[in-house]
């Protein structure tokens, strides 16, 4: 038995556009980033503060390696440190549970730098 719809209507608008995000096109980035902006101004939260927020939302959604380049990345621009967002791992924990907690700990790891203990 087949999970998959043997034909599907798509148009060509979103054909376009699922193209250009596949291929990280530019002007969507950018309208990305603006939107980033706007989100993060209507929040009223601190840059750093909004930063953390969203490495958090990542770790709860055991979101994908590319996410905590970015978020890291983001983050300490912002002013985190390293110290903070391990306090944003801890302070999850009991939320997101141990599997997520033991997922988002290597990721963390490899988007600061850090080289994974033997065995992991």
């Amino acid at each position: 038995m087949t999970t998959m719809p043997s034909k599907v209507e798509v148009g060509d608008a979103t054909r376009d556009l699922l193209g250009a995000l596949t291929l990280g096109d530019p002007d969507l980035v950018a309208a990305g980033l603006e939107m980033r902006a706007e989100f993060r101004d209507m929040s009223r939260l601190d840059a750093r503060s909004y930063a953390l927020v969203k490495l958090a939302a990542i770790m709860a959604l055991d979101a994908p390696p590319t996410s905590y380049l970015w978020q890291v990345a983001n983050a300490l621009e912002a002013g985190a440190t390293p110290e903070d967002m391990l306090g944003v791992l801890i302070a999850i924990a009991p939320q997101i549970g141990g599997p997520r907690l033991t997922a988002a700990a290597p990721e963390l790891m490899v988007a600061l730098g850090l080289t994974l203990p033997d065995g992991a």
